[in-house]
């Protein structure tokens, strides 16, 4: 099966002996293997629709050639994947130092393993955090896409990327500082840091989102993979300086580091991608490229179409990510191993950092490289939505494991280690695959000027089910 949509009827060029250069969408789909010589974007077939064209008078800059580059050595690709890390990286590295707020949030001249000296904020703080970072996301996305024509993207990346870089560099510095003495003071700036973090990413993140869809779906699934990665290098990271540092505040400080890296090399590579011939190419065909400023018209793109084609793909991002947050972390990141009074390393230490955030981050990295050789089901099948309701069951089976403590649910269903390791496989796993599927479905569905702000839109509807799953995320651990 192929889904192509174009903005119109073939419109022949003269150009020698070359083959005509093609009004087409973006990219088709196939649910075959990614090969840039078989499904390519310049391949596409012609929908002869009359409704087809949303936009005024499309500009010849929107057609794209028949005979493109190549991808040489999968740069692009690379540089894509790079920044699909970068763009989750903050969030994940927040997150995943559980140990590290703990201390910060306790009594720090005292802190335990065992956690004695935990407090009210440190029991919730996974949620306040879900909460302080999935809001302001919301609202930046709505900022992102009425600026989509009005900024370049350049200008919303690289200013992103450096709030970002800048707010982890003040967040490192704290490491080593004593907050012991004013801890809810600590607990506000975080959530702040955090809220400007994630603003700041939901930017970067749908801008790249957006570009993306003037590439090849490859490259789309390039930067959902990324993110996943982003999430499973950030999990191995604290597991190493666990391993490897004893001293909370120092493992700590080389955490963050890493981070700092990272988001300088996202840098580095977005101010590269445009000076590689297949970046230059697609990039090229959009309407105001990645370097200028503005696109056709200036104005606001149209939601309607958007909507018309996407809304079944949106609301599918919307409750896969939903289902999620709302017991990832909160929920998974405080079940204990049943063993736990052993007092061995594994049970005690690596438990937690293992079970709930590794193999959760890793298995949805593993959801989201699959979608790289299967695209089944297809955008417009109605098995997709069918399969993301199914997700449901997690929730339930996650609160039925030993999630401690238990204040008002009792009962414990799942009382074997065997079990979060297995749920939260499944958990990640299912989000990689059927998350990713309608990410990168969603700006080939529609019209060439419309394909960056619908990846925008797209990011809207998942980082819309992040906020209200994080919500929902406060409930449950309050009634387990």
């Amino acid at each position: 099966m192929s889904y192509d949509g174009v903005l119109g009827p073939p419109i022949p060029v003269k150009m020698g002996d070359t083959e005509p250069v093609q009004a087409s969408l973006n990219s088709s789909y196939r649910p075959t293997l990614f090969d840039d010589q078989i499904t390519t974007d310049e391949e596409d077939s012609e929908d002869h629709s009359p409704s087809e064209s949303l936009l005024p008078k499309p500009s010849p800059s929107a057609l794209v050639v028949r005979f493109t580059p190549e991808d040489s050595y999968n740069l692009v690709y690379v540089l894509f994947f790079l920044m699909g890390i970068g763009s989750l990286l903050p969030w994940n590295f927040f997150i995943t130092a559980k140990d590290y707020w703990i201390y910060k949030l306790s009594n720090s001249s005292s802190y335990s393993k065992e956690g004695e000296h935990r407090s009210d904020i440190s029991d919730y703080f996974e949620s306040y955090l879900s909460i302080a970072s999935t809001v302001p996301s919301v609202l930046c996305l709505i900022l992102n896409y009425i600026l989509v024509n009005r900024l370049s993207p350049k200008l919303r990346v690289l200013s992103s990327l450096w709030v970002i870089f800048l707010v982890f560099v003040v967040t490192t510095v704290l490491v080593k500082v004593d907050v012991s003495n004013c801890q809810t003071e600590f607990f506000v700036g975080t959530l702040v840091s955090v809220a400007v973090v994630s603003g700041a990413s939901n930017i970067f993140s749908g801008s790249m989102f957006g570009l993306s869809g003037y590439f090849p779906m490859r490259i789309s699934q390039a930067l959902v993979s990324g993110q996943a990665m982003g999430g499973t290098l950030s999990s191995l990271a604290s597991i190493v300086n666990l391993a490897a540092v004893q001293d909370v505040t120092t493992s700590a400080l080389f955490y963050f580091l890493t981070a700092d890296v990272f988001i300088l090399l996202c840098i580095f590579s977005y101010l590269l991608l445009p000076k590689l011939a297949y970046s230059k190419h697609y990039i090229g065909a959009g309407p105001g490229g990645i370097t200028e400023g503005g696109g056709a018209a200036n104005v606001v793109p149209p939601l309607q179409p958007i909507i018309k084609k996407a809304w079944v793909l949106g609301l599918s991002v919307f409750y896969v990510f939903f289902i999620s947050i709302s017991v990832f972390p909160a929920v998974s990141s405080g079940i204990q191993s049943v063993n736990v009074d052993s007092g061995s390393p594994w049970t005690t230490t690596y438990f937690v950092p293992i079970t709930s955030f590794f193999l959760y981050n890793f298995a949805d990295f593993c959801g989201r490289q699959a979608t790289m050789w299967v695209q089944v089901p297809g955008p417009t099948s109605r098995f997709l939505p069918a399969l993301v309701l199914c997700r449901s069951v997690m929730v339930p089976l996650l609160m039925f494991c030993n999630f401690q403590p238990r204040d008002h649910l009792h009962t414990v269903l799942f009382a074997r280690d065997v079990y979060p390791v297995v749920f939260n496989c499944l958990l990640g796993l299912s989000n990689g695959y059927l998350g990713t599927l309608p990410m990168i479905y969603g700006p080939k569905v529609v019209p060439r000027e419309l394909a960056e702000a619908t990846g925008v839109v797209m990011s809207f509807f998942l980082t819309l089910g992040l906020a209200v799953g994080s919500a929902f995320s406060v409930l449950i651990v309050h009634f387990i």
